[in-house]
């Protein structure tokens, strides 16, 4: 988009935010602080298109490195092309490899599970090709230059279209949810066998209304979700447990979360954990502290240009880790962005500087 392009399409932007404002239904973002995106990934490969969606992070262990497609590295970002398959990015944003898997959707990973008797790195995606959750692994102990994100199996689901999808650990063992674009949601249990793995399904229920982001906090138990025009659920992981929800914030008059609710995260930091959500509709995010009893809000912020890097808009997926990454040495956040210059991408943004900025 050229810059005349730009700055056409932010008074549109603005003139469109003001009349919302004025409408009693549709509620006004509610403050933000504006932080710089640090640095971005090559764009996705299809072009004019609605294709990036969502990214997971992994990091080597402090000090450490893997070797990806005959590059030496701290650390990846998985990235998925709804409309083509799975990218993997090193943490300066460059392509190291490609999965033309399909119409995978949302992705997420887990570190040191154990698979064949050493422990490897579990990426999931929700599969709306094949119907159900693709998996993947990565060994961070192979050191040969031909070491990749390898595909490991499927697991096949009766959700009427596979949508948001997210990993967790629950009573030691690796478990996937899968949400359906209706908000039916299924739990299945991950099981490593001689034949590949299984999945089990171990819980299943309705969000109400069209659902995708969500993400789980294993130290805790909990399952974030995020429904579109409705908000921000919290429900216990355990799959034994009753459907009981919390409403963690609404859609509502407070601004806080403008619809589409979308991406949704946690970050871990100086023994604070955070709630990070993708508040599409405003091109904002909206984060809670929510390592204590009840979730307590701390802000707002929007993503801008950085240098060599445009700002970001309209973010469907996004993820977060805390600690030392590559360059980001106590956290690093990424989330896609809708309006790139060219295909879409993915934005990378220094924890420190949203932390700062929200006085966290």
């Amino acid at each position: 988009m050229t810059r005349t392009g730009r700055i056409h399409f932010a008074l549109v932007t603005a003139m469109l935010a003001g009349a919302l404002a004025g409408c009693a239904t549709v509620p006004a973002g509610a403050p933000a602080v504006t932080v710089p995106a640090a640095a971005e990934t090559e764009a996705v490969g299809t072009a004019n298109a609605d294709a990036a969606d969502d990214p997971a992070i992994w990091a080597a262990p402090a000090g450490g490195s893997a070797m990806l497609s005959g590059q030496r590295i701290a650390g990846f970002i998985a990235g998925t092309d709804k409309k083509a398959g799975l990218y993997v990015y090193d943490l300066a944003g460059r392509q190291l490899q490609f999965l033309a898997d399909g119409l995978l959707n949302n992705v997420d990973l887990r570190a040191d599970v154990i698979v064949d008797g050493r422990p490897q790195v579990l990426i999931g995606a929700s599969d709306r090709g094949r119907m159900g959750v693709a998996l993947y692994l990565f060994d961070p102990s192979d050191g040969t230059a031909a070491n990749a994100v390898r595909p490991w199996g499927f697991i096949r689901s009766d959700v009427t279209e596979p949508y948001g999808f997210c990993l967790a650990i629950a009573g030691g063992s690796p478990h996937a949810v899968l949400i359906g674009k209706d908000g039916e949601v299924r739990q299945y249990r991950i099981q490593a066998g001689p034949d590949g793995p299984t999945g089990t399904e171990v819980r299943r229920f309705a969000i109400g209304s069209q659902s995708e982001g969500c993400v789980a906090d294993d130290e805790s138990a909990m399952l974030y979700v995020g429904e579109e025009m409705g908000g921000v659920w919290r429900y216990r992981l355990d799959p034994a447990a009753a459907a009981e929800r919390t409403l963690v914030q609404g859609v509502d008059e407070s601004g806080r979360l403008v619809a589409d609710v979308e991406g949704v995260t946690l970050i871990r930091d100086r023994g604070a954990t955070y709630l990070i959500v993708s508040s599409q509709g405003d091109s904002a995010f909206a984060v809670w502290q929510v390592d204590g009893v009840e979730p307590a809000y701390r802000g707002r912020f929007r993503v801008g240009a950085g240098e060599g890097v445009d700002a970001v808009s309209g973010t469907d997926g996004l993820d977060a880790l805390g600690g030392p990454i590559g360059d980001y040495p106590e956290g690093l956040v990424v989330v896609q962005d809708d309006r790139n210059e060219g295909a879409q991408n993915f934005k990378l943004v220094d924890w420190r500087v949203i932390r700062s900025a929200l006085n966290l």
